[in-house]
C-alpha cells in the first residue's frame, strides 16, 4: 500500500482510522494521480491454454526465431514500431526546474497519455537517475531496441543539444527533443497564420526571441529555415551577436546565422521597430518596449504561468497576441505537434525526423485554421480533432519525399 502523505494544512494528528490525513482528501489533483495516470494493457486475449500457447510459450518461440533471422520483422510482430520512449533526467521540468527523476514522473506520465489521447501513439515514461551526457546517451542507446522512437523531455540546456545530436547519430529511429522542436513547430504555424491575417509574408518580418535556451534556439533555426526576414535572439546579457566574447558554443553557432541586421544591446533595444516578439524565457518585458514595436506587430509571450507580456498589455499594441496558457486565445501548445509528428514518423517507420518533416507539420497545423482565421484564432485548439490526422499525414508524406521512410 502506498504511504500516506500528511496534509500540510492539517494539525498532523492521526485521523479516526489512526493514520495521517492523505492529500487526496483535500486536493483533487492528488486524487487523480493516486496510483499513476497510466497502465499497461494487453492487446490479445489470454483466456485458456490455447491462447496462452500462442501469446507465450511455445508459440512465441517461432516469432523470436523469425526475428533473429530477419531483424526487420521486429517492427511487424512486436510493439516496437508503434511505441515511443519519453526520456528525461528531471533537470528542466515545466516551470519547476531541476527536481530530479522521481519528481518528474507525473509529468512524463502526463506526456505519455497525451501521446495516446492526441496521436494514438503508445508511450512509456523513462526517468533516468543520471545527468551526465555520456551516461544518458549510452543508457538510451541500450534501451532503444524496445522502441520505435525517442522523445527527449525536460532535459536542461545546453546538454539537451548534444544529447539529441549524439542519439540521432547513433540510432536509426526518430529522436525528437520536444522542448525544442515541438515549440518551434507550433510557433511557426501560428506565425504563418498571423502573417497571412495581416497580408504579409514571413520573409517581410523581423522577429526578436527572448531566450537562448532549447526552445529559443530551435525556434530561431526553424524561422530561418522557413524564410523569415531576420531574427535576433537575446539572453540575459542582451542580443546574441558575433562580437560578444562570452558566448557558449551553441550561442556562437546561433550568432552565425541570426541577426543579419547586426543589432546589439538589450532586448528592449532590439524590440524597437520589430514585427514579432517571441518569449520563451520568463521575466517581464517593459510596456514601453512593446510600444516601440512596429505597427501591427505580433506578440507571442509564451512563458508559463506568467507571460513575458501580459495579454492586456500586449493587446494595446499588437495585432495578434499568443501565450502558452490555456485560458487565453492562441495557446502555443506543444501537444498540437508532437503526437502527430511521431504518429507520422512511426507510420512510415522513418529513420529520423528531418527539418522538412517539421516544416510540413507546421504548415499542416496552420492549414487547419483555414478560413476561420482571426486575430484570436491563428492556431487551432488541441481538442480540434482535425489536428493530429493533418499533422500525421503531412509528416508521413514529407518523410517519403525526403527519403527517410522505410515503408
Amino acid at each position: 500500500m502506498a504511504a500516506e502523505i500528511v496534509n500540510p494544512r492539517s494539525d498532523g494528528k492521526p485521523d479516526q482510522d489512526g493514520g495521517a490525513e492523505p492529500l487526496d482528501s483535500f486536493d483533487p489533483v492528488f486524487a487523480l494521480h493516486r496510483g499513476g495516470k497510466m497502465a499497461v494493457q494487453a492487446t490479445v486475449p489470454v483466456r485458456d491454454k490455447d491462447d496462452l500457447s500462442l501469446a507465450y510459450t511455445p508459440g512465441v518461440a517461432r516469432v523470436c526465431t523469425a526475428i533473429a533471422e530477419q531483424p526487420e520483422l521486429v517492427n511487424d510482430y512486436t510493439w516496437k514500431s508503434s511505441v515511443v520512449a519519453v526520456v528525461t533526467d528531471g533537470t528542466a521540468v515545466l516551470g519547476l526546474g531541476d527536481i530530479g527523476p522521481q519528481a518528474s514522473l507525473p509529468v512524463m506520465e502526463g506526456k505519455a497519455i497525451l501521446f495516446k489521447q492526441f496521436g494514438g501513439v503508445d508511450a512509456v515514461p523513462i526517468a533516468l537517475d543520471c545527468t551526465d551526457v555520456d551516461d544518458i546517451v549510452e543508457t538510451v542507446v541500450r534501451l532503444a531496441p524496445s522502441f520505435g522512437g525517442v522523445n527527449l523531455e525536460d532535459i536542461s540546456a545546453p546538454r539537451c543539444f548534444e544529447i539529441e545530436r549524439r542519439l540521432q547519430e547513433r540510432l536509426d529511429i526518430p529522436v525528437f527533443h520536444d522542448d525544442q522542436h515541438g515549440t518551434a513547430v507550433v510557433t511557426l504555424a501560428a506565425l504563418r497564420n498571423a502573417a497571412r491575417l495581416s497580408g504579409r509574408e514571413i520573409g517581410q518580418l523581423r522577429a526578436v526571441i527572448s531566450g537562448a535556451g532549447a526552445a529559443g534556439v530551435a525556434i530561431a533555426k526553424m524561422l530561418i529555415e522557413a524564410g523569415i526576414g531576420d531574427v535576433a535572439v537575446t539572453d540575459r546579457k542582451g542580443v546574441v551577436s558575433a562580437d560578444r566574447e562570452d558566448l557558449t558554443p551553441v550561442k556562437r553557432e546561433l550568432a552565425g546565422f541570426t541577426n543579419k541586421a547586426g543589432l546589439s544591446g538589450s532586448l528592449e533595444d532590439a524590440l524597437a521597430g520589430a514585427d514579432v516578439f517571441i518569449g520563451v524565457s520568463g521575466g517581464t518585458v517593459p510596456e514601453e518596449a512593446v510600444a516601440s514595436m512596429a505597427e501591427g506587430a505580433f506578440v507571442f509571450a509564451m512563458a508559463n504561468p506568467n507571460p513575458e507580456v501580459h495579454p492586456d498589455v500586449a493587446h494595446k499594441y499588437a495585432a495578434v497576441v499568443a501565450t502558452g496558457r490555456s485560458d487565453f486565445p492562441n495557446q502555443i501548445n506543444n501537444v498540437l505537434a508532437f503526437p502527430g509528428i511521431f504518429a507520422g514518423a512511426l507510420q512510415v517507420r522513418a529513420s529520423r525526423i528531418t527539418e522538412g518533416m517539421k516544416i510540413a507539420a507546421a504548415e499542416a497545423l496552420a492549414a487547419v485554421v483555414g478560413d476561420d482565421l482571426a486575430a484570436d484564432y491563428v492556431i487551432p485548439s488541441p481538442f480540434d480533432e482535425r489536428v493530429a490526422p493533418a499533422v500525421t499525414a503531412a509528416v508521413a508524406a514529407a518523410a517519403r519525399a525526403e527519403g527517410v521512410a522505410r515503408r
